[in-house]
């Protein structure tokens, strides 16, 4: 067997047991409280409207909706319950009366023995999208395609398995965060890319992007005295029981850390695959030439890198700017809430991460790619 085959399949057993083992030990202080109520959220679907009834009038009444539904997952499945739908129509969330054949999902509350709807149930439409995304995926990219998937599904069981158990849990966020970060960057690499110079280079690189972007997080964090309170959001989540209280500054650095990282590893593994291939069919380079070019290719990627990651920010962000844009208030005050100061952070460190990547990532193959040993 190739070493290189060698490499990929330990790094395979490596991420299982990384899965397996991260969840055990981030789990380890969670309270078993969150699975007792999460047993209580019952998916359905309808089988009968019995009765709708109104109440009040047209603002500041309401319409209950009684129904039959049949439990489709659980110990439960199969059951036949009767639930009810309770629509106010000045709430701004979803008020759409349910119908037969809809999916919902049930809320069972033991002390007064009912169901009550809470939501309609998407998430399979998402798994449909989902399947014919790797179906796709592989048809294109063939090998890579499905190196690509895997790593995918990795990363995804790191952040749902490992991270998000880990704070629930009480563990360090920011030792955390450091944790799940050097396991992406490392597996996502070594699964696509393989083991040899690209990769080591793309992975140095991206180390070294995130820990810039990382350590001027916390210098601004102090600068800025930030409280971590951004919206309601994040009010609930400090508000929410626990056993052990969340560091919402923590939690703000770790999310601007998860967030950049896909960019800067995009940026990275670009610079050093064209470098390579650049290197395999020009011959003999000095770490000078190397360098220079890589540069050279990293201001172009950065240039449209960049207007990625700001209109990512923008999208994801633009309710809050709709807010701004229609609200009386000055824009002196509005730039000073915090909500919209972690925004604009948010998106500038995130560029600093990806400007530092480039010059790193350009050094680190010429370092490597003219030294005499082979790939």
């Amino acid at each position: 067997m190739k070493t290189q085959h060698i490499i990929y399949l330990a790094v395979l057993i490596f991420s299982a047991l990384f899965l397996f083992l991260g969840n055990r030990i981030a789990t380890q202080n969670e309270s078993t409280r969150n699975q007792e109520e999460w047993e209580a959220w019952m998916p359905a679907i309808i089988t009968e409207i019995t009765n709708i009834e109104q109440t009040g009038d047209q603002v500041w009444g309401g319409v209950t909706v009684t129904f039959e539904a049949r439990i489709t997952r659980g110990e439960r499945r199969g059951d036949i319950v009767i639930a009810t739908q309770s629509i106010f129509f000045n709430d701004m969330d979803d008020n759409r009366e349910v119908a037969v054949g809809n999916r919902i999902i049930l809320l069972y509350t033991e002390f007064s023995d009912d169901y009550h709807f809470t939501s309609f149930e998407r998430l399979h439409y998402i798994f449909i999208l989902g399947a014919i995304f790797i179906v796709l995926m592989i048809l294109f990219c063939g090998t890579k395609g499905i190196n690509a998937i895997i790593s995918l599904g990795f990363i995804g069981g790191a952040v749902f398995l490992v991270f998000i158990p880990a704070i629930v849990s009480g563990r360090n966020i920011y030792i955390t965060t450091i944790i799940i970060s050097v396991y992406a960057i490392i597996a996502t690499m070594l699964t696509v890319v393989g083991a040899n110079k690209k990769a080591i280079a793309a992975i140095l690189g991206c180390l070294g992007g995130v820990f810039i972007a990382g350590v001027l997080m916390r210098v601004m964090d102090v600068v800025m005295a930030l409280s971590g309170y951004l919206d309601r959001d994040h009010g609930f989540l400090a508000s929410t029981v626990m056993e052990h209280p969340l560091d919402l500054r923590a939690v703000i650095f770790a999310g601007v850390t998860i967030g950049i990282l896909g960019a800067v590893m995009d940026v990275a593994l670009s610079i050093a695959s064209s470098l390579w291939e650049v290197k395999e069919v020009g011959g003999h380079f000095r770490f000078g030439d190397i360098f220079k070019s890589g540069l050279n290719i990293g201001r172009d990627i950065v240039g449209t890198m960049l207007n990625t990651l700001i209109l990512a920010y923008i999208g994801s962000s633009l309710a809050m700017i709709l807010l701004i844009a229609t609200s009386d208030v000055s824009f002196l005050s509005l730039f000073n809430w915090e909500m919209v100061l972690v925004e604009l952070l948010r998106a500038l460190i995130g560029s600093f991460g990806l400007l530092f990547t480039v010059p790193l990532t350009a050094g680190i193959c010429g370092w490597l790619y003219t030294r005499a040993e082979h790939a």
